[in-house]
């Protein structure tokens, strides 16, 4: 999951990948809270290292990617 913060309480925006159909694992916080999040809200992680490259180098969302935003 790539997530862009303004700030820490920032609900932010997302990468999505609109085609997707199913549901993956998140993660373990460390008070035991499990997520699982849609596939649609995730991108494959060479997909999300080439997004945040562009986004670390531009400061801008690569023009051929999709994302949402949670505001």
């Amino acid at each position: 999951m790539v997530m862009l913060l303004e700030e820490e309480s920032d609900p932010g925006e997302h990468a999505v990948d609109p085609g997707a159909q199913r549901s993956s694992d998140g993660f373990v916080l460390s008070n035991g809270q499990d997520d699982e999040y849609p596939d649609e809200d995730t991108v494959p992680i060479r997909e999300a290292f080439r997004r945040v490259k562009h986004i670390v180098g531009t400061g801008f969302w690569p023009t051929d990617a999709r994302w949402a935003l949670d505001r």
